[in-house]
């Protein structure tokens, strides 16, 4: 049995399923290994414009498997203190691997995402629920910090610094109706694969490197230290296509025109 499915429904987007729906999808490292593997062969593949994330059964993913997590690489013949680091280490790499994607990544929040599994779904560029999803910083709940994985980078700058804390010290579920209210989803669905498949299409019909950049833009204008230090980045890379790319003047015919515009990045 594979614990890591991917399909292309349509050819421009790819779907990644964590698939040990038994364990609601804990990260144990015979998924979060074939996960990351997966995801690093899709960001090569320039036929893929985005990738949907998602999970089999009735979790997104349920965080670490206290049960069977399986072993991480390179731990043969290390000590004990050395076993925990590199343990750390892989999971810090998934969510990092999806941060470096070339391609946006779209979390299709279909269950429980809890612990870990709420930092893989922070580290996506969006997200997407479906009604019966919840979201929870568990470790607080198992006698740990809530801290885990990014999630004290990545949630304040998702929903605000006063929210973050409230879910993490608390460590109450967030349903999907409250997580789409205060910005930690951007909507609900019935069908959210589907939903999310479909952005991903709306995305892929706009500039390579200009889909590219925007998400270089929107990690770097996160921990950027003030607009003014910041603002020529943005500048640059909007130079950039304008200089190098006929886009622009491709989406000023298409408007003209009535039709929607075919953006080759060529000149």
């Amino acid at each position: 049995m594979s614990f890591v499915l991917v399909d292309r429904p349509v050819p421009e987007v790819a779907v990644v399923t964590l698939n040990r729906p038994e364990r609601m999808n804990a990260m144990a490292y015979d998924v979060m290994v074939p996960f990351r593997e997966a995801l690093t062969t899709l960001g090569d593949d320039n036929g893929v414009r985005a990738v949907v994330v998602t999970g089999a059964g009735s979790g997104f993913c349920s965080g670490a498997d206290q049960e069977s997590a399986g072993v991480p690489p390179g731990v043969a013949g290390v000590t004990r203190p050395t076993y925990a680091l590199r343990a750390m280490e892989a999971l810090e790499d998934v969510v990092l691997t999806i941060r470096r994607l070339h391609q946006p990544v779209i979390a299709a929040v279909n269950g429980a995402a809890i612990g870990g599994g709420l930092c893989l779904a922070l580290a996506c560029d969006l997200r997407l629920a479906a009604p019966a999803a919840y979201f929870r910083a568990a470790g607080i709940n198992n006698g740990l910090t809530a801290s885990e994985l990014g999630l004290s980078f990545l949630l304040p700058r998702a929903v605000g610094s006063t929210r973050a804390a409230d879910i993490m010290l608390t460590g109450r579920d967030v349903s999907a109706e409250e997580a789409e209210r205060i910005g930690l989803v951007s909507s609900v669905h019935a069908d959210v694969v589907a939903a999310a498949v479909e952005v991903g299409q709306r995305i892929a019909g706009f500039s390579q490197p200009g889909v590219e950049l925007t998400k270089k833009s929107l990690h770097a204008g996160q921990s950027a230290t003030s607009l003014e230090t910041y603002l020529s980045s943005e500048g640059i890379g909007q130079l950039y296509l304008r200089l190098l790319t006929s886009n622009f003047e491709e989406a000023t015919v298409a408007r003209r025109e009535g039709r929607a515009p075919v953006f080759t990045d060529e000149r």
